[in-house]
Order: structure tokens, then C-alpha cells, then sequence
């Protein structure tokens, strides 16, 4: 069963949010086949603890503001090396950038399809400057 649209809005919401706090890789991987518990992982990254702790709390802020719900769980905080945000239809993981490439998720999960972000923000700077270009 393919991931619901309310996950792909929450993951894409959340992955948003992410980006504006300037986190790197930021994935979704549909997990809606392989688990029963959730539809999908936010998997994102930061180099430091202090970069953790702001984007998990953009993510949970924009997700309360724009789609009325909270993590049902939250772990890691304390330590801001790899936080967990449990909102049962999608899993958040920002994770301190020597986490991710030690836990490697993305390898653990190779078989699950993303789901295409793109980062607004770059977006709408390659719109610009393709308008730039052509005057």
C-alpha cells in the first residue's frame, strides 16, 4: 500500500521546515510496504547539536501550526545527536552528520522509494536566476 497523502503532506511539510534550518540530505523514504507503524521517514541531517535541536523544533513547530498535530514521542533530545519525532504517520530522524553516516538509514531502508523534495528556497533561487539569465 503506497504511503496515504496526509503522510506525503506531513513529510514534505516537515522536510520543508527542515530545509529552512538549513538541514543537509534530507530524504523521505516511503517505509508504507515494509512497516505497519508509520508511513514514512524524514531522515535529515546537522552539524551540530545545536543545528539538531533548532530544526526538530521547526519541524514540530510548523507540523502543530500548519497540520494541527504533535509527536505522539520524542527522543534523543537531551543528547541533540539523533532526534526521533513520532507523529504515527510519519517518523522524523535528524540526526548530527557523523550519526547519519555511521547508522546509514537510507542503506537500511535501500528497497523503500522516495518521495521527491525539493527545497523551496533553492527553488526559488534557480527561478531567479534562470530569469537573470534570460534578460
Amino acid at each position: 500500500m503506497p504511503v496515504s497523502d496526509r503522510a506525503r503532506q506531513l513529510a514534505l511539510s516537515a522536510a520543508q521546515a527542515a530545509a529552512d534550518k538549513l538541514a543537509t540530505d534530507v530524504v523521505i523514504l516511503d517505509v508504507s510496504d515494509q512497516l505497519v507503524i508509520t508511513d514514512a521517514f524524514l531522515i535529515a541531517s546537522a552539524p551540530n547539536e545545536r543545528q539538531v535541536s533548532a530544526i526538530v523544533d521547526a519541524v514540530e513547530e510548523r507540523l502543530r501550526t500548519t497540520h494541527d498535530v504533535k509527536p505522539v514521542r520524542r527522543e534523543g533530545a537531551r543528547e541533540g545527536r539523533w532526534v526521533l519525532l513520532d507523529f504515527i504517520d510519519i517518523i522524523v530522524h535528524v540526526q548530527h552528520s557523523e550519526e547519519r553516516a555511521f547508522y546509514a538509514l537510507e542503506r537500511l531502508w535501500k528497497d523503500c522509494p522516495t518521495i521527491p523534495f525539493v527545497d523551496s528556497a533553492l527553488e526559488s533561487r534557480g527561478a531567479g536566476s534562470q530569469a537573470a539569465e534570460s534578460e
